[in-house]
């Protein structure tokens, strides 16, 4: 079977850690890339939940869009910052 390259962009942290992975159950990147597109390929789905982030919902856009709307139209209150101190 003949071979193509796959070229993905990642951060350097998440590669990193991702090869970490890998290494720790006994393959590459490679490897597993491959494994997750023949599981892709043989269920015909993403092989975990994807979900969204609900602050993108239409539903909080909504209330932020008001929440702004009041804020433009002067009926915002405003609220002193209070610093609190981190003892970690």
């Amino acid at each position: 079977m003949a071979q193509t390259t796959l070229s993905v962009r990642m951060d350097d942290e998440v590669k990193r850690k991702f090869d970490a992975f890998c290494a720790e159950v006994g393959m590459n990147a490679s490897v597993a890339v491959n494994l997750f597109a023949k599981t892709v390929i043989r269920e015909h789905r993403i092989p975990f939940e994807i979900s969204a982030d609900p602050f993108w919902s239409e539903e909080n856009q909504s209330v932020l869009r008001r929440s702004v709307a009041q804020l433009d139209a002067g009926k915002g209150t405003t609220h002193e910052l209070i610093e609190v101190e981190d003892d970690a």
